[in-house]
């Protein structure tokens, strides 16, 4: 399409919670429009009312500012393109549907449900490759083709619920190019009469995504691949308003697959092995049911979107940490790939384990600072850093901090039995019990002093290295592991690790 300024849409519908795949589509579009100095807009597809969920618009919303994705133009921020959501728009719809009755291209059905099923299940006794309402079924069925003219004006004078569908020409090939898939053709006479406006007075998904993308002067249609086999659909109803000039250019993003790569990912995949497959949690309103988020599971926004993007792109180099603006600067629809691409929850948390080391100790210990708080704990966010700084590396999210650092807010209750049975040995009691004497000398308890005093002490009595210190360290930590020892005890402060000598030594023998 030749428009001087970019614009592309993403078109949720409210019928739930924004699944990841959503979210890339949105983020795809939001860097091909900023790459490209365009518009990027949000435009709320509510025309199924059926199948609205309470909530849903809201959850979009605010999952998409949670990532950094920010609409130009959208329900919030409108422009003399709007209104945003298609539900304020329906009345400019029958129209448009009318149009298409006028120019032949569109014709009324009447046909009731049990109609429907009737038709379906004779094309299936009859073996019919594609048993559907389309160019050659319609001719049998009740609608302004097979009826009189006099016979429709009296149908609808009455009141007779029906519906408009497109009328798709016989044999005749459908040919436009996609920005991911190249070329594409589709024989008509494959495809069915669609339903472009429904007895409730509403447009359906097809009639509305066209005629909102024609009036706003979407340049781009960047979508899911579910939406392609809907696109020949979509090129026939350019063609039918005489828009072909402003027809958008497609691109239609391969799949998310489960981890296996079998099948598009979904919530069952990420409840059954353990990931959130939506951005943020969300409260089903009607089963209360609770869906974990990836806010909520402690990834950074920055680092959720640079691993999304992905997960379908390659920048074609072997860098894979981008902040947004890098992204923006080399996002190009070439480098997106036709097949789908696996998700690797292991690989999310590696994102996050990244940016988390890329984040100065100060901010970390800000955020971990709320779980110290929340455990019953005050301590100063200088201790906190001194904190972070020790086992940052250890650790994909903030909340396992706490994990790898309760220790030093609360002793030892517990010994590991399979390292006090492996590693502390019959004389480790008294070998501990005469250090408490030993760093009770020093004046200045820091970890270089430690240090000196301990090995002039294991020297002078020949004590092995490692008895020494693994039997120091289960009575700081309880186990045998966490960051340096010395670090440990010089943060505890003299006191505090004699008497955690004292309990380790009292309980283990």
């Amino acid at each position: 399409m030749s428009n001087s300024r970019i614009r592309v849409r993403f078109a949720p519908s409210p019928t739930g919670p924004l699944h990841i795949g959503g979210v890339r589509t949105a983020l795809y579009n939001y860097l091909f429009a900023k790459k490209n100095g365009g518009d990027f807009l949000l435009r709320i597809e509510d025309t199924d009312q059926t199948r609205f969920v309470e909530g849903a618009e809201e959850y979009i919303m605010n999952s998409l500012k949670w990532c950094g994705i920010n609409w130009d133009e959208g329900p919030d921020k409108n422009t003399s393109f709007g209104p945003y959501r298609q539900s304020e728009r329906k009345e400019m719809y029958k129209k448009y549907a009318v149009q298409l009755l006028d120019s032949g291209n569109a014709y009324y059905a009447f046909d009731t449900s049990e109609e429907l099923d009737e038709m379906r299940k004779k094309l299936e006794a009859d073996k019919t490759k594609q048993p559907q309402y389309d160019c050659h079924s319609r001719k049998e069925m009740k609608n302004s083709l097979t009826l009189s003219s006099s016979e429709v004006d009296e149908l609808l004078n009455s009141n007779t619920p029906y519906v408009i569908r497109f009328k798709m020409p016989e044999d005749f090939i459908i040919e436009f190019d996609d920005l991911i898939r190249g070329h594409i053709k589709v024989n008509s006479s494959t495809l069915d009469d669609k339903v472009l406006f429904k007895s409730d007075g509403m447009p359906t998904y097809h009639l509305a995504n066209v005629v909102d993308d024609y009036l706003m002067q979407i340049t781009h249609v960047i979508r899911g691949e579910e939406w392609l086999p809907s696109a020949p659909l979509h090129v026939m109803l350019y063609k039918s308003f005489g828009w072909t000039d402003k027809m958008p250019d497609f691109a239609h993003l391969p799949l998310l697959l489960k981890p296996d790569g079998n099948g598009k990912l979904s919530k069952r995949d990420g409840d059954r092995l353990g990931f959130p497959v939506f951005p943020m949690k969300w409260t089903d309103p009607k089963s209360g049911e609770v869906s974990s988020g990836y806010k909520e599971s402690g990834y950074f926004p920055d680092a959720f979107i640079n691993m999304l993007a992905l997960m379908g792109w390659n920048p074609g180099t072997e860098q894979e940490i981008f902040s947004m603006d890098e992204l923006v600067n080399e996002f190009s629809i070439e480098r997106v790939n036709k097949s789908g691409a696996k998700f690797d929850p292991e690989k999310a948390k590696w994102f996050n384990h990244k940016y988390l080391l890329n984040k100065n100790n100060e901010e970390i210990a800000n955020l971990f600072a709320n779980i110290v708080k929340e455990k019953g704990f005050d301590i100063s966010i200088n201790n906190l850093v001194k904190l972070v700084s020790l086992v940052k590396d250890r650790v994909n999210f903030v909340h396992e901090l706490w994990d790898q650092l309760s220790f030093f807010f609360i002793p030892p209750q517990t010994y590991d039995e399979k390292t006090v049975k492996g590693k502390w040995k019959e004389n480790t009691a008294e070998i501990l019990t005469k250090t408490i004497d030993v760093l009770n000398s020093i004046s200045n308890f820091s970890v270089q002093e430690i240090d000196k005093v301990l090995h002039e002490f294991m020297e002078q009595n020949q004590i092995p290295a490692g008895q020494l210190m693994i039997g120091l360290r289960i009575s700081m930590v309880g186990e045998g592991k966490g960051p340096d020892l010395k670090e440990i005890m010089a943060y505890l402060g003299k006191e505090e690790v004699a008497k955690r000598i004292q309990r380790a030594v009292s309980i283990n023998g």
